[in-house]
């Protein structure tokens, strides 16, 4: 029996279930008292976990998951979704609450997201099994600012994760999600918890608008990376929604465009550009070219209402890339 493919990358941190229901096409004001008729929902797991993960897996990637489920319906069913392969390296917490998330898209209007974190409040560094990390090429640890034990003690506990993945030779990145602002999360010191974090990660590419709260301020993309880069970490780039995407390297700064799509959904769309981006990192793709694949991906990714069905595979994007995509 041939032996499978070493893992190339492993995704850990945030994982839930989205549960996406389908409004009508005139829209519909929500309004205390009254019901609203819906279409069918749309089901599927979201978190960093799953988005970027399963993204990686069909761009041809060997990818490992890492996150932590409750022994519940939400979790078998999240567990179900992955698949028991990807699903190796994922944690059954017996008594936790599994994370959900109910994402209200109405047309037209930027989304709305009604979350409980459930076990993902509970993942510390105790949970990384440092032996899936070994052999690995790359880490990737997504949505800290929706894990209470990963955000809380000033970046200790994540400084301690991406120690492990640095003491075995893996590439590292991070990716970020955008606090409640009066949340316990909004409220941490956030450049602190950076500078302690950001010298032991190689690629962070969160959203300019996280990164605009974080840091409070509301300098432009170039000036955060600056920051970002004199901090430690080695490319630092930040999404900027349908203004695409800039990365600045030690030695260069690029822009990508967005492609042009019927957008269905933008659910995922940042974890998957960060897949796109880390996909061809790990191939070896020139830095144009990984920035082209990177808005690639997060445009497949918008033509469907969840975060990962209208991922397509490594060649076809590709392909749709060389065929003369229009761009924004």
């Amino acid at each position: 029996m041939p032996l499978s493919p070493p893992i190339e990358a492993v995704v850990a941190g945030h994982i839930c279930l989205d549960i996406i229901p389908a409004f009508p096409a005139h829209g519909a004001a929500l309004e205390p008292g009254k019901l609203i008729k819906m279409g069918p929902a749309t089901i599927s797991t979201g978190g960093a976990v799953s988005n970027t993960g399963l993204a990686l897996h069909r761009l041809g990637i060997k990818t490992q998951l890492m996150g932590k489920v409750g022994d519940d319906l939400i979790g078998r069913a999240i567990l179900d979704f992955i698949g028991p392969t990807l699903a190796a390296g994922m944690i059954v917490a017996k008594g936790e609450t599994s994370s959900y998330t109910v994402v209200i898209n109405p047309p037209g209007i930027d989304r709305t997201f009604l979350h409980c974190t459930g076990a993902n409040d509970t993942f510390t560094a105790a949970d990384i099994n440092a032996e899936k990390l070994a052999g690995a090429r790359l880490f990737h640890f997504g949505y800290p600012t929706l894990m209470q034990r990963i955000y809380n003690d000033g970046g200790r506990e994540m400084e301690k994760i991406f120690r492990q993945a640095k003491a075995v030779g893996l590439t590292t990145s991070l990716d970020m999600s955008y606090p409640d602002p009066k949340s316990e999360a909004g409220q941490v010191d956030w450049p602190a918890w950076l500078k302690r974090v950001l010298p032991h990660v190689d690629i962070f590419l969160p959203s300019l608008d996280e990164m605009q709260l974080m840091l409070q301020t509301k300098a432009a993309a170039p000036e955060i990376a600056r920051q970002l880069r004199d901090w430690g970490v080695k490319i630092a780039g930040l999404k900027m929604g349908d203004k695409g995407l800039y990365v600045r390297w030690p030695d260069r700064e690029l822009h990508a465009p967005c492609f042009r799509v019927n957008v269905a959904g933008t659910t995922g769309a940042g974890d998957a550009t960060i897949a796109g981006f880390l996909a061809g990192v790990l191939r070896g793709l020139p830095a144009e070219e990984t920035m082209a694949l990177a808005a690639a991906v997060g445009a497949c990714c918008c033509e469907a209402p969840d975060a990962t069905s209208g991922i397509r595979s490594w060649d076809e994007t590709r392909q749709r890339i060389q065929a003369g995509w229009k761009t924004l």
